[in-house]
């Protein structure tokens, strides 16, 4: 195991009616905030009344800013750096998924600054400062509740670009389970795969040979995600299983599963952002037909640590590691399939011939996480699996 600096900042408040916290807790960050969300969901299943209910009791004043898409954009994000600054806000309060807190996120760190925001994402500038955030979950999928990095898409030139910053993590995250009731099942199972890619992105990406303590964490996670997703598709209010998924997806991306492992990657989201951003593809969505071609790619180099996963995941045990290999990748795709998830370039609508562009897209994206191994030559090969 290598030295680390395990320091997580985010207050999670955890469960049922936890919701009518926003207000106090975000009353402690400022009285005059930013409230970015998504579009009309939140108004339909009550958590717009709700949260701005606390927010009002608690004499916090709100200016609006909703409408971030489930891919969420520049520019969206630039309106609202307009709102804070005109307004002066003292924080803002995300209420949605993944892509409104990564909005939010773009808006704290660029509402303090004279220059565009994008040049955070680019690496031509680096984040200093940024208002505090303040979160309500309703989407268990990307971690960004209790994490520091964020992605946006630049919709001019349809680059998606993600980084993490220090300044990011969110003050106060609301995870009440049953906020979560009402997503449609194709987005339950996004999010899941989402969750899962994460893990493997550190279980298979580590240099260490020995990682027992973060394999086995990483394997008990990816299980349970799978299970109380097949639960949560199944009877969509069971509690127990929507707090099981929420909080496994928090955990897959807030710092602990990576602690320890040295140099990690994510290689398998560089080779999905050009599918979202070009195709608008849903992020989860993308990443199933992502990982079995990078995970089959990986076993030509590397069968050892797939088969390990093959066998504690899935049970399979042949003798041969090439094998087991092979049959665990085929399986997590069964997987993939049986919860409604694409595995293929033909569901998402991504045509093969695009595949050239993608790859230059990607590199991009390469570039800014120093994963300089993934040239074009490298990326297009992973492609080619497809």
């Amino acid at each position: 195991m290598e030295n680390f600096v395990f320091h997580n900042p985010t207050k999670v408040l955890f469960g049922q009616n936890t919701l009518a916290s926003i207000g106090p807790e975000t009353a402690l960050l400022g009285k005059n905030i930013l409230l970015v969300y998504g579009r009309e969901s939140i108004k339909k299943n009550t958590i717009y009344t709700q949260v701005t209910e606390s927010l009002s009791q608690a004499g916090v004043s709100v200016i609006e800013h909703g409408g971030v898409r489930s891919n969420p954009v520049l520019s969206h994000a630039r309106a609202g750096i307009e709102l804070a600054t005109k307004h002066k806000v003292d924080a803002v309060v995300a209420v949605g998924g993944g892509s409104v807190i990564d909005s939010a996120k773009a808006i704290c760190a660029g509402a303090l600054v004279d220059h565009d925001v994008w040049k955070f994402f680019i690496g031509k500038k680096s984040i200093r400062e940024a208002l505090p955030l303040a979160c309500v979950l309703t989407l268990a999928a990307s971690g960004s509740e209790m994490n520091s990095g964020m992605v946006l898409t630049n919709d001019e030139t349809r680059t998606k670009l993600g980084f993490a910053n220090r300044h990011l993590f969110p003050r106060v995250s609301i995870l009440d389970p049953t906020a979560t009731f009402t997503v449609p099942g194709s987005y339950t199972a996004y999010g899941a795969v989402d969750a899962i890619t994460h893990l493997l992105e550190f279980y298979f990406t580590t240099e260490l040979e020995e990682t027992p303590i973060q394999d086995r964490l990483t394997e008990g996670l990816v299980l349970s995600i799978m299970e109380s997703c097949e639960q949560a598709l199944a009877h969509p209010t069971g509690y127990q299983a929507r707090a099981r998924l929420m909080w496994a997806a928090t955990l897959a991306l807030n710092g602990l599963t990576s602690a320890g492992l040295g140099k990690i990657g994510f290689p398998m989201h560089l080779l999905e952002h050009p599918l979202s951003a070009r195709y608008d593809v849903p992020h989860g969505a993308g990443l199933s037909v992502i990982v079995p071609a990078w995970l089959t790619w990986q076993s030509r180099r590397n069968p050892k640590k797939i088969a390990q996963f093959a066998e504690r995941v899935f049970g399979i045990q042949n003798g041969d590691t090439a094998a087991s290999a092979r049959t665990g990748i085929a399986a997590l795709k069964g997987w993939f399939e049986k919860i409604g998830s694409p595995v293929s370039l033909a569901q998402i609508d991504v045509p093969q011939s695009a595949l050239p562009l993608l790859a230059e897209d990607a590199m991009a994206q390469a570039a800014i996480w120093r994963m300089r191994e993934y040239d074009k030559g490298r990326i297009l090969e992973i492609y080619n699996c497809l």
